[in-house]
Order: structure tokens, then C-alpha cells, then sequence
């Protein structure tokens, strides 16, 4: 059953419309279904739900229906949603009946040997994409239930996007990676391989209108990947303090939301200029004072000094002491929304103006595992392990009524 916290009033913040509660276990995914008010949520509890809402204002089940392992993911589609996918290593296709009262199993893919992390459904191409913690990703007709392909990495899969258009398949994995690769009817290629993260890719999002993927990880960050630029592009956005979960990039506002395990909501603006983050630079001494880092023997021995250990600036990427980078600054523009490690010479170049945010920090006061968005709607849907599916007016905050012609509800 679902609690109905409050209307819509004007705020700067999110707003808790709903929280829907009943599932036994960890919640792993919860869709909007488009132009209705409710809710598809699967659960590790076996089960997949949809809830809508009634009169009442609460959210109730319309449909409850238990399978044989957890469900782990469920795919976005649109007017209705196939498969969820299990532990059991299958994924499985399902079409829910127009009312929303019903629901048929259609058909089984065999497609991996572990456990399932992630699928889409591509209805231009009809294929069913899906990652896996056997190392692979596959894609498989639904038209035929047959496998088409198969790739294998050398590390779990975990999640995925698709351009429809150029059938391209962006994979993250758990060493931090993500593969871009191109799928045909029976084979693929690999295009190149993306390198930024020092963690888990934990969630992907593509926007094909202007090229641009979105990677959230494990070591907390966000980078833009312009690959539609093509000129190896890449913005890091460091905003959370937790591993990033979901992504959701708003074409029309040029607003990026970010979600993490600590329940951290992150709305960052798009459209204003930021620059690239340095690559870190190598050397064996400080580049400010010189002196030689502890791995230096030569220069140590030389000296008659000890060894400093290395930091690096993130503004300028110059490796320096920690006696020249003492001091700590934001600097937006960059990406940093929380205080980072500076060189003494760049922090005293940065003015009280430079720090101003570049980005909104909201609390869902629940882990969040997924996210979605209805922005037509501003309607914004989280969940995670502890159970509950929150329902959130974003409209304040993502400005959906002036993009888009809709008003606020």
C-alpha cells in the first residue's frame, strides 16, 4: 500500500508525494508508466507489482505477480513493458493488458549463465539487450526468442545504453570501463574503449539527441562523455559522497540528475560553461618546490632530504607536496562541487564568484538504487534496499513546465 504525503506546493526542493510500501524485500527497479499515474516496480522478493493510484491519492496493486527468482531490472517501454529479469539467470517477457490488471508471460531468453544485471528493449530493432555477471552482453530477437550475438569481457557487466539509430551499445563494467560497441544482426564490432572511473560503472544514461553518455560510478563521480563531438571531450562532476546509482540527463533543460547509495539527490546544470578537469601529471619531485617524493632515491640521497608523498593539484594536474597544496577550494566550473585538494598558486587565483554552485543537493532520506523520470510530468520515481518506492513533484526543481508546456498539477 502506499501513504499519500501532500499536494504540490511551490518549492525549490522535491516534493514527497507517495510513499509506496508492501514489498518483503530489497526493491530493485520502479518505472512511471507513461501518461498513467502508477508505478511497475520488481523486487528481490520475486515479485513484480504495478501499483496505481486510486481516488484515495494512495498507490495500490493492480497487478501481483510472483516468479520463480529475483528480479533484478525492468526496461523502459512504451505502451507496454517486457521482461524482468531474474536471478536464474533468464530473462523474461511479459505484456501487461491496457487496463493494467493483467499480465501474461509471453516468453523465456536463456540468455546468460549468472546472474542478470541489466537489459533494454529496443522496439525499432526488436532486440533485447542484456548484461551479466558472466562477463558478457547479448542481445536476442523477440520475435524469434533466439539469441543473435554475444560478447564477453574480462570482468562482470554491469550496466548498458543503446542508440537505436546506429545501433551502438555502450557497457560498463566493474573495472571501471565502459565498451562501446556495434551490434549487427549476427556480429559486432568493437569500437573503442572509454577510460575515466576509478570504480564500478554503476549506471549509464545516452542521450541520443545530443550525443552525449553519462557514467556514474563507484568512486562517487558523474563524467560527460561528448562522444558526438568527437574530439574525446570529457566533463567529471563530483557531487556525491556515495556510489552513483542512476542517471537521467534532461534534454530540453540541459539538467542533469544524479542519484546515490546514500540517498543524495543531484540536479546539475548543463547549460552554463565548464571546463575539463586536467589529467594528472607525472614526476618524480614537486613540481612547485622540488622536492623529491619518496620513491626519488636518487635526488633523496643527493639532498641528504626525505621523501614527500605526491599529491596532485585538480586544478592545474601538476604533481606537488603537501606542503604546496595546503589549501582547499570548490571550483564548479570544474566540477567540483565539494572542497578538493588545489596547489597553492591556483587556489589564490580562484574568486568568491568562481565558487558559486553549479549544481542542487536534495536528500531522498532512502538508499537509492534506481530512479526514473516522467519530465513531460515532472513526476520523478526512487527506490532501494530498504524497501520503499518514493514518489517525488520535481517540477520546482527541473523547471518541466517551462520546457515543455506543462504546467505543475
Amino acid at each position: 500500500m502506499a501513504a499519500e504525503i501532500h499536494s504540490r506546493p511551490q518549492s525549490s526542493r522535491p516534493v514527497l508525494l507517495n510513499k509506496i510500501e508492501g514489498h518483503q524485500d530489497a526493491v530493485a527497479a520502479a518505472v512511471l508508466i507513461p501518461r498513467e499515474d502508477g508505478v511497475i516496480t520488481v523486487s528481490e522478493d520475486r515479485t513484480i507489482r504495478v501499483w496505481l493510484k486510486r481516488d484515495s491519492g494512495q498507490y495500490w496493486p493492480s497487478i501481483y505477480h510472483t516468479i520463480s527468482g529475483e528480479c533484478e531490472s525492468i526496461p523502459q517501454t512504451d505502451p507496454f513493458t517486457r521482461g524482468s529479469v531474474e536471478q536464474h539467470f533468464q530473462n523474461q517477457e511479459f505484456l501487461i493488458s491496457e487496463d493494467f490488471n493483467k499480465m501474461n508471460h509471453v516468453k523465456t531468453y536463456p540468455a546468460h549463465q549468472n546472474r542478470v544485471s541489466d537489459l533494454l528493449f529496443s522496439l525499432e530493432s526488436l532486440w533485447l539487450i542484456s548484461t551479466g555477471h558472466d562477463k558478457s552482453v547479448s542481445w536476442m530477437c523477440t520475435q524469434s526468442g533466439s539469441m543473435l550475438g554475444r560478447h564477453h569481457f574480462s570482468c562482470w557487466a554491469s550496466c548498458l545504453q543503446y542508440d537505436h539509430e546506429t545501433q551502438h551499445t555502450f557497457v560498463g563494467d566493474y573495472s571501471g570501463q565502459i565498451t562501446l560497441l556495434k551490434l549487427e544482426q549476427n556480429t559486432y564490432n568493437i569500437i573503442t574503449t572509454l577510460k575515466g572511473h576509478e570504480g564500478t560503472i554503476g549506471t549509464l544514461y545516452w542521450d541520443p539527441v545530443q550525443q552525449l553518455l553519462f557514467s556514474g560510478a563507484s568512486d562517487h563521480s558523474v563524467i560527460m562523455w561528448d562522444i558526438g563531438g568527437r574530439k574525446g571531450r570529457t566533463l567529471l562532476l563530483q557531487g556525491h559522497h556515495d556510489k552513483v546509482n542512476a542517471l537521467r540527463y534532461l534534454q530540453l533543460t540541459r539538467q542533469l540528475i544524479s542519484c546515490s547509495a546514500d540517498g543524495a539527490i543531484t540536479v546539475w546544470n548543463m547549460d552554463t560553461r565548464r571546463l575539463e578537469a586536467p589529467q594528472w601529471l607525472d614526476s618524480d619531485s614537486c613540481q612547485k618546490c622540488e622536492q623529491p617524493f619518496f620513491w626519488n632515491i636518487k635526488q633523496m640521497w643527493d639532498t641528504k632530504t626525505l621523501g614527500l608523498r605526491q599529491h596532485h593539484c585538480r586544478k592545474c594536474g601538476q604533481a606537488v607536496c603537501g606542503k604546496c597544496s595546503s589549501k582547499r577550494s570548490t571550483y564548479p566550473v570544474m566540477g567540483f562541487e565539494f572542497q578538493v585538494r588545489m596547489c597553492d598558486a591556483c587556489c589564490d587565483t580562484i574568486k568568491e564568484e568562481d565558487r558559486t554552485p553549479l549544481a542542487t543537493f536534495h536528500e531522498g532520506k532512502h538508499n537509492i538504487t534506481c530512479m526514473d523520470i516522467d519530465p513531460s510530468r515532472g513526476l520523478m520515481v526512487t527506490c532501494g534496499s530498504d524497501r520503499v518506492v518514493k514518489v517525488w513533484d520535481m517540477t520546482q526543481v527541473v523547471g518541466c513546465s517551462i520546457a515543455t508546456g506543462f504546467s505543475a498539477r
